[in-house]
């Protein structure tokens, strides 16, 4: 049962962010600072979560196989590579240090 309430609390509140979302008032969306902030917000969760999923397992920090491929796809993105060669070299490099057993 405390499954389905926690169901319900996160549908009412995903609908309230939305309603508010929809309240906001067009001139407000407007002004520079909020425009901006739009603009860098996005970019800024998808940092912070590829580096929570690289470098975190639970509550601890750890250096293993997915630190290299991200170091790998640093690297290819720097030689302005396509996307597909980059996820590949990451996850070739990913697979690498993992079969050498140092991940």
């Amino acid at each position: 049962m405390n499954v389905w309430i926690a169901i319900g609390v996160t549908v009412l509140g995903c609908y309230a962010v939305k309603l508010a979302g929809l309240l906001v008032p067009a001139g407000a969306l407007e002004r520079p600072a909020v425009k901006r902030l739009a603009a860098l917000l996005p970019v800024a969760l998808l940092a912070a979560l590829t580096a929570q999923q690289t470098f975190a397992d639970g509550q601890t920090l750890v250096l293993d196989a997915r630190a290299a491929g991200l170091a790998a796809a640093a690297v290819t993105l720097m030689l302005r590579a396509p996307f597909l060669l980059v996820v590949g070299a990451a996850v070739v490099v990913t697979a690498g240090v993992r079969a050498m057993g140092a991940g």
